[in-house]
């Protein structure tokens, strides 16, 4: 398949976070380079600048003389990312909510009732990627890129953890209600409330998923 050279990193990238959504790559999987770089016909040179990247937002752990691998998250390491999403995503929001328009509102409830709809058909993967669009949303209109830079590189990690234990965490139903509990929040435009509702919004489905690894 042919890819912009500019975009050879993203490519590999989004391979593996696929692969991991898709089950072909597993918590403690090898990610061999030459292995790679022959399957997606690229040079070694992007795929080593992608699995840095990964290493860098804690998909990926490097051992030394053997290689990348698809990291293994332990309970405590989820409640942390789960954690610090929100308290970044929820500063985020809040400074982002007066730039919200009428339009924005609008696009927001209909991703909430496609979210509940891909949720009751078992189309885990389209609602992850819709969810992150939810989230991106909140937070893309923030002035502190830090701040937004930081949530991206977060979202990728709580997005796959998300992925993995979606079917037993909530609801068609409840990914609804708390999502619309945002966006009604949002209209209120009550920033401490918002910045709570958020932080409570990560940090509940963080300790879930750590209860379940742990079970």
């Amino acid at each position: 398949m042919p890819v912009d050279k500019q975009t050879f990193k993203d490519y590999v990238i989004a391979h593996i976070f696929d692969g991991i959504l898709d089950g072909k790559y597993r918590p403690g999987d090898q990610l061999n380079e030459s292995v790679l770089a022959e399957k997606l016909e690229i040079s070694r040179a992007p795929i080593r600048e992608a699995l840095r990247d990964l290493l860098g937002k804690g998909l990926v752990e490097y051992r030394p003389r053997v290689g990348h691998f698809i990291a293994v998250v332990s309970p405590q390491e989820v409640i942390d990312t789960y954690v610090a999403q929100g308290v970044l995503e929820g500063f985020a929001a809040m400074q982002a909510m007066p730039q919200l328009t009428s339009g924005d509102f609008v696009e927001l409830e209909k991703m909430v009732v496609k979210m509940e709809d891909l949720c009751r058909k078992g189309r885990i993967k389209s609602l992850v990627k819709l969810g992150n669009q939810f989230h991106e949303k909140l937070y893309n209109k923030c002035r502190n890129a830090q701040i937004v830079t930081f949530a991206e590189q977060l979202g990728l990690k709580s997005d796959l953890l998300f992925y993995e234990y979606i079917g037993t965490l909530y609801t068609p139903e409840e990914i609804r209600k708390r999502h619309q509990d945002i966006i009604d929040c949002l209209r209120q435009r009550n920033a401490t409330a918002l910045e709570d509702l958020i932080r409570q919004h990560y940090s509940e489905s963080g300790e879930k998923i750590a209860a379940l690894i742990e079970a």
